[in-house]
Parts: C-alpha cells; structure tokens; sequence
C-alpha cells in the first residue's frame, strides 16, 4: 500500500512540523543546538522560586530579608534564634566568634567543629518543624501552615585566623587574601577556595560572607586603620584575578552548595578606617570607582566568564563618597543607606547585567559601630526599624542585623522582632513597598533553590562523615607559603653575599615574637597568635639534635616583644634578654600588624634607634607574618634581612625556618607597594625592560606526524603575497616580578616598509599577557616588524614580499636592547590560545548536518511506514515510521547538545557521527513500536481468552 490522498497530506504535514522543531528552536541559527531546548539551573531554580513565593504570607516573605546574629551556641525552646526562626521565619543566621557561637575554640579540634555541626543542624531542624504545624497569624488571627525553606547560615571566615576567622580550630587554617596575592597564582587562590568550600559545606554552612575584593591603595605608614591583609594587593586587574579563582575555587569545592558574597562592595581599599568600625569618607568620582575599586567586583559579577567564577551576592559597604556624580562638594550618605548611589552604581553594564540575572546585594552588618557613629555624628536618632528600611529602599536584598538596638533597655531580638512586624505591616498597607519585597525575596529564594533544588531537610543537612576528612589539606596553606614568601630587603645577590651560610652548631639564635594574645570567645582561655616558640621550635624540629644536628638546642632562647619593651624601658625583669642579645650571632624577629594598643613595630623601631649596640656586627633578621609596609627605609636600612610571609598560619612558621637556613628561596613578589624599599607596584607591573619580547605570526600550529626515530622537520615558511593579511602575536610580556603583564597594557606595533623606510603603528592591548594584530600586504619589499611596550622592545621580524611568489621571511633580535636573549621566567606561564579569528575553526555541526539528519530520518520513517503498509498494517506503519522519526531528530539533538557542551570533538568526521546517531534514533524509535505492537497484541489476547471480541485495530 502507498500513500495516497488525505493519508499523504496529513502524514506529510506533520513530518514537516516535526523536522521543523530544531530550526524553529534555534532561531534560524544553522549552530543550532540542543541548547535552546535546554533549561540552565537558575532558570529552573528561579521557576521553583516563583512558585514558591506565589505561596509565601507575608510574614514569611518579609521574613526571608534578614539575616540575623545571635548569641551563644545552642538553640534551644527558649532561645532567641528559636523564636525568630519559628515564629518569623527569618532567611538565615550568621554565626561569629564573638557571639560564642563558636565554643571550645581555641580547644579540641574535633569538639569544636562537632560543635558546629550541630549547631547547624539544629538550626535548620527548627525551621523544618516549624513547617509541620499550623500557625495563627498574629495579626489576622487566620491559621496557616508555614513552608520549609532552608535557612542561609552564613560566616565570615577569611584566612588567617583570629581575628578574621570564626572557626579557629578543627578545619584547616588557610592563609589570607595578600599571602594569595603574593603568590601571583590564581590556581593556587582557587585551592584555598575549593579546601574551604569544601570544609564549610561538610558542617552544613552553606554563606561565605568573603572573599574581600578592595584594592589597596599605597597605604600610609602613620596609620594601621586599613584592611591590610585581608585584601589580595593593590591592582585591580590581579585582585579581581584572584577574587575570580577564590569564588570558582568556593563552588567546585562545595559542589555549589556555598554562596558567596564578595565584600566589601563598591571598595573600601581606599580608606582610612576599618569598614566594621567607623564610616569613612573618599574622594572619587564615579569613572574612578569603575577604574580601580570596582573592577574586582564587576570580574566577580557581569564580566565573570562562567557561572563557577560569578560571586552569589555582593556586600555593601557603609562608605561615603565625595563627588561620586560630579560634585566634589556633594558627599553622598552610607553607600549601604543611600539609593541614588546605588542606583548610579547598578546602571554600570556588567552590574546591570549580573542583577538581572539574579544577582543578591547584601547589608553589612545595620547595628554595628560605623553606622552607630554615622547616625551619632549627623545628630540623628539611631532608630533600628528606619536604618533596616533605608538600607532596603536603597537596594539591598538582604538585610544583615547583628547588635540591633537602638538602647540597652531592648534586647537586640526585640528589636529585630519590632522591625520584622513593621515590615510586614508596611507590606500590607504599601503595594509598591510589597512589590519591592516579593522581588527581593524570588532573589533570595532563587539562591536557595540554587544551593538545594529541593527543600527536604535530608537534602539541607549535610552528610554524614564529613567531619572526618575535616583540617586534613594543611599541604596547600604550606605551598602557598612556599610561594608567597618575598624577600623585600636586600636583593637575593646582596643576601648570598651578607649571609654565605646559614646558621651552625655554634651560633647563637636569640628569637622575639609577636606574642599578643586573643580569646576566641567569652569563656575561652587568651592564647598567643604566635607562640613565643613557635619559630624556634619549627628550628629544632628541621634542623634540630634529631635531624642532622645543623643547630643546638644550648644556643637557643626566645623571648617576647613584652620582655623587648621592658628592657628598653630599663627593667630589671629583662636582664636575661639583653645578656642573651649581647651574646648572640642570629636576632630573629617575628612580626604581626602594628597597632597602638599593643607592643609591635614600634618596639622594634625604638630597638633598632635606641640600642644599636646590641645588633651592631650581627645578623638582625624580621619575619613579618602581616603587611609589608611598617618599616621604612632607614629602618630597614639596619636591617640584614627583611622577609614578608604575610599570615601566621602554620605553614608560614614553617617557611621562616626554611628560609632561615636558606633552604628555600623567596620567590614572591608583594602584592602592594612598599615605600620603605621605594617598591611602586605600579611600576613594578610595568612591562620589564630587560626583557625581548618573542614575535611571531599568529598562526595554527601544524599538525605533523612522527614515525620512527626522524627528527621532526620545522614547520614550513608561510606564503604572504601582495593582498594578504599577516596575522602576529607577541610571546608572554613579563612585568619586572616576571608575571604576565596586566589584561589591557598597550603594546606598540611598528611596521617600516619601503626604501624611505615608511612607518606604520598599531596599538593593540594584551590579553593574558599577550598582544595580537594584523597587517595588510598593499605593496612588495621588505618589511620590517617590531612591537614595544614601555622600555620593553621585540626582536625584529622582517618580511620580504616579492612581486610574485613566496615571501622570504627572517627574524632577528633588536639592536637596541643591550640584552640578546630573552630571559626565562621562574614559573611556567601558560601560553594563551590562538586568536579564534586566525586559527582555524572547531568543527561544529552545521545547516548541512542538520539536513542530512532529517533526510536520513524522514527516509527511513517513510521507508517503515511503506513496509507497515505493505503489510496490511497501515496504523501500526503510521505510528512506527512516526516514532522512527522522533527518535532520529531526537538522537540528533541530544548528539549536537553533547558536543556543543564539550571541548573535545569526534576524531572521525563529524557528518558521519551524526548519520550513525541519526540511524541508531531511528532504530530505537522502531523498537519502541515494535515493543508497543507486541503490547497492544497480548492485550488483545487475553480480552479474547476472556470472551470479549473487539474489532481488531491494527487492520
């Protein structure tokens, strides 16, 4: 039987709409791909988002917008965090050391982070049976019965320990973001983010409150009031390289279960107070935030390039700002309170790009003393319930409360209670305030939708056994150690020659630490930050009786800055410390941040002006476990050596003792200026002098096959005619700490051409370190090609076009340099891929593919149904030739989704790959009937074993 009249127009039609499908889908685009059926995650989370809000009560929805502080480390009936999760239904804590939320901190690893944990699971269990019974709104007295939806439990833990860290013990302590910046190593920053990912997502918590993206400015050296080493440096480009890397690090780790929220948004690296403690005031205008302080936070939003690298929310910092639109009269208020600023802030594309597609602004913390003293000082009431709207209306999503009171007659959860229930008052009587809410909350709720695709308590609460693999990755905090540590003063040359051996058996070691003290939280124990003998115990340890006997144990002593400060106060109680420094060889200093409420640098200052006696024709050394810049330069002067490691994390004790012993070598470079050794980091990224750039053409590497043991040939000379464009790229271009220059440096082409030596320049900028252009062949001669940037220059490339044939290329270094060869960076940079433009294109499947798959699967589909027919299975051929059809198309998109998700193409070609996938869909949509047929027959069967005729339908 054949197809004939309205049989052939119907079954004709619908193939058509059928074949159809994946073109429509793919707007016209021949690249169609499978990706246009494709929901991403944060589609569908924010579908399950809307459908949840659509059943949210208005206490629930104003409820999601904060996230609260509480004190202690239970949670019981009766406790204050209970009663807000319960009754109001919060969107989520944070958890701080200073709140005891953290007990037995400085004590058993394992009590501790078991602490946590239940703490953790605790919480979100009480947000869980909160959803099992009905409520009564206390308003409307109506009865309803809450929704489950997981709590955000957020922490700041940002390296480094106490004080930026609330987890001290039981996980691994990890550096902080300058150590990371010394090391110029995003992949490492990506560890450290990945091992805390993990860690934090293994005890349940599930908010990173960091990583800190501000670009430090050269700080002053009379003033400690700045973020210090909680930033990653001083340049925009490497902090946001950094930032990047920590975030993607956070969410492979945690396997997306961690949020992050950058901080402290738009930048506070300017500043001269701490964020958490008073309101500063800078003078910037708008285009000068996007040049500097912005750009890490928009590499981290809208110019992220994928979603790993793309920071969950961002923090908003309480900064003001002179001139910001203009004015440099106008000062705007609180960033974090202030809605024209933020709103000017959000029209920047990358911004507007990342809130559009979700992207959560965060309130620093509304109770905390910058605001108190901001709302002091302009003669204004500090009212907790008008300072959580303003920074609402503002542009915050999430409002972060923590010491919430106005005075210390009302507790700091009677306050957040009062503030919740005018929320809520405001959302029923304000429908512009109420739509404000809902859109705030489908952000928030997208975000948990992201963390947990379904809100089930056994999906929110973390594995168990985690706790085992917990503090176990100390190898990466050494190795960032190892890389981080930077010799400031003097150059490694000077050192070798000051210093030819390390210290022997006979030397005397004299070792002053840095010995503040710190409590972890109300009850617990002070303990030292660094132990008075942590660095001679890492000596003897290494190099110690037990270990090769390099030093003795008789010839050590350590003493602390206290005792340092008490002899040069004239004490008697130091009489021992300065026998001991008169007798010495070796004076080892290990330093933490200068502060005024405590002995540091400026003990060690008053030591090196005041007693020159007592290190005069010794070797005076200093380990600075903090920033680089609190010694200046005649200060260092007296100096034999002057080492920064940046953190005291363990590792970074361990380093010193290395580098003590000149086992290892400082191989970082620091990431901020330093004033005392005239180190500008600005000038510093600059391309190095003493460098010749490589220039070459941009072209694909030939492929080449290699049998036996034949030495593989060099690839052939390009063929440039009159007419041709000539593709060029520079090698990698190192900045003097020998890294890859800055994205953006201008690099200079120059191409002199014809015998009165005509000059053609092209600026181009790098990318990764490289820069690329091209050049169009217009006449025949010899060309000479150069490309410079700053003081660096490049070899010559010359290119000689004849009037016809080949062309006759040469390359030949530069005269001008003094150098003749190109000096090898320390570290392997990765070369950047060819420009997608020049190099041949990845095979991809094409209009011409998507044909040949309909033809094959519409051929065969008729070809089925022709033999149904013939059969005398006319239905049974419709259905057959109609799923064979479905199958093939189906197999098709699945096979272009597969490739277009992957960097790896078939070996074979690729037409072919798709006719066999196209063929093995239609052989499965054939079964799928033959299976339907053989289903539809037993069916039949048994009705007729039990008596009952049907006509049958397969005729």
């Amino acid at each position: 039987m054949i197809l004939t009249g309205r049989r052939f127009h119907w079954f004709f039609r619908a193939l058509c709409i059928l074949t159809l499908l994946p073109l429509l889908a793919g707007a016209g685009n021949p690249n169609f791909t499978f990706k246009a059926f494709a929901q991403s995650p944060n589609d569908a989370a924010r579908e399950q988002a809307a459908a949840q809000l659509a059943s949210l009560t208005p206490e629930e929805r104003v409820g999601q917008l904060f996230i609260i502080a509480f004190q202690g480390s239970e949670a019981g009936p009766s406790s204050p965090v209970n009663t807000l999760i319960s009754n109001y239904h919060v969107g989520g804590v944070v958890l701080l050391a200073r709140n005891d939320n953290i007990a037995d901190n400085f004590g058993l690893p394992s009590k501790t982070t078991e602490q946590v944990n239940d703490l953790v699971q605790q919480l979100q269990t009480i947000e869980w049976d909160s959803s099992l019974f009905p409520q009564e709104n206390q308003l409307t007295g109506e009865s309803f019965l809450p929704n489950y939806i997981p709590l955000l439990v957020g922490i700041p833990q940002e390296g480094d320990g106490y004080p930026y860290d609330q987890i001290l013990n039981g996980i691994t302590t990890l550096p902080n973001g300058m150590a990371l910046g010394a090391t110029w190593t995003p992949d490492l920053a990506s560890q450290a983010g990945a091992v805390l990912g993990k860690e934090l997502s293994s005890l349940g918590i599930n908010l990173l409150l960091g990583p800190v993206l501000d670009v430090l400015e050269p700080p002053e050296l009379e003033t400690a009031s700045n973020l210090g080493t909680r930033t990653f440096g001083g340049d925009p480009y490497w902090v946001g390289e950094m930032g990047r890397a920590y975030v993607r690090g956070v969410h492979q780790g945690s396997n997306g279960q961690v949020a992050v929220v950058a901080k402290h948004f738009p930048g506070h690296g300017s500043s001269d107070r701490l964020p958490e403690e008073e309101v500063a005031t800078v003078r910037k205008s708008l285009d000068e935030l996007s040049n500097f302080d912005l750009a890490p936070f928009l590499a981290v939003t809208g110019n992220a390039s994928s979603a790993e690298e793309t920071a969950d929310a961002l923090l908003t910092s309480h900064i003001r700002y002179q001139g910001l639109q203009g004015n440099i009269r106008a000062t705007t208020r609180p960033v974090s309170l202030d809605p024209q600023a933020l709103s000017l802030l959000f029209e920047l594309p990358g911004l507007s790009i990342w809130r559009s597609n979700g992207g959560i602004m965060v309130s620093d913390d509304l109770g905390n003393a910058a605001i108190r003293r901001f709302y002091s000082l302009t003669s204004q009431t500090f009212d907790p319930r008008r300072v959580a709207l303003n920074a609402f209306l503002a542009g915050n999503d999430l409002l972060y409360i923590a010491d919430f009171t106005a005075s210390e007659e009302v507790d700091s959860t009677t306050e957040a209670i009062h503030t919740l229930e005018f929320f809520t008052q405001k959302y029923r009587e304000d429908s512009a305030f109420a739509q404000r809410v809902d859109e705030s909350v489908l952000r928030i709720l997208t975000l948990k939708y992201r963390l947990y695709p379904s809100f089930q308590l056994g999906d929110v609460l973390p594995e168990a056994g985690g706790l085992d693999e917990l503090g176990q990755s100390g190898q990466v905090s050494f190795e960032i150690a190892q890389k981080a540590a930077t010799l400031l003063s003097p150059s490694q040359a000077e050192l070798d020659t000051t210093i030819p051996d390390p210290p022997n058996q006979n030397d005397r070691i004299v070792f002053i630490t840095d010995t503040r003290t710190a409590k972890a939280c109300s009850d617990c124990l002070a303990q030292p930050l660094i132990d008075e003998q942590a660095l001679q115990d890492a000596v003897l340890r290494l190099y110690g009786p037990q270990t090769g006997g390099q030093v003795s144990v008789n010839n050590l002593s350590s003493f602390s800055l206290e005792e340092l400060e008490l002899m040069l106060n004239d004490s008697t109680e130091a009489l021992q410390l300065e026998l001991n420094l008169r007798r010495a060889n070796w004076i080892i200093f290990s330093m933490l941040p200068d502060r005024p409420d405590v002995p540091s640098f400026q003990v060690l200052r008053r030591f090196l002006t005041e007693r020159p006696d007592l290190f005069q024709q010794k070797r005076l050394m200093v380990y600075a476990f903090c920033a680089p810049y609190y010694l200046d330069a005649t200060d260092i002067s007296k100096l034999t050596a002057y080492y920064s490691l940046y953190s005291k994390a363990p590792g970074f004790i361990e380093i010193a003792a290395y580098l003590l012993f000149g086992e290892l070598r400082a191989t970082g470079s620091s990431p901020v200026s330093v004033p005392g050794i005239a180190y500008n980091l600005n000038e510093a990224l600059f391309p190095d002098p003493a460098q010749i750039i490589p220039l070459e053409y941009d072209l694909p590497a030939p492929t080449q096959v290699i049998t036996g043991t034949a030495t593989p040939e060099p690839p052939p000379a390009p063929d440039f005619r009159v007419g041709d464009v000539v593709p060029l790229r520079t090698g990698v271009i190192l900045d003097h700490n020998r890294n890859p220059v800055p994205d953006g440096t201008p690099v200079t082409f120059t191409f002199t051409s014809g015998v009165e030596s005509n000059s053609t320049r092209q600026v181009e900028i790098t990318h990764l370190g490289v820069a690329r252009t091209t050049y169009p062949i217009n006449n025949p001669g010899v060309i000479e090609i150069r490309a410079e940037s700053e003081a660096a220059q490049s070899e010559v490339l010359r290119l000689d076009i004849p009037t016809t044939g080949e062309a006759n290329l040469t390359a030949s270094p530069t005269q001008e340099p003094t150098l003749t060869a190109t000096l090898v960076p320390p570290t392997e940079i990765p070369i950047p891929p060819p420009t997608p433009g020049i190099a041949e294109p990845l095979q991809r499947p094409g209009l011409a593919d998507w044909m040949i798959a309909v033809l094959i699967a519409s051929f065969m589909a008729l070809a089925i149904y022709r033999l149904g027919a013939l059969i005398g299975y006319v239905r049974w051929g419709v259905r057959a030739g109609f799923l064979a059809l479905i199958g093939g198309l189906v197999a098709y998109s699945i096979f272009v989704y597969q490739i277009q998700q992957s960097d790896l193409l078939p070996e074979t070609p690729i037409s072919f790959e798709i006719v066999l996938a196209t063929f093995a869909g239609v052989i499965v949509g054939l079964m799928i009937a033959l299976a339907w047929r053989m289903v539809a027959q037993a069916s039949r069967e048994r009705e007729a074993t039990n008596g009952t005729e049907k006509t049958p339908s397969a005729h």
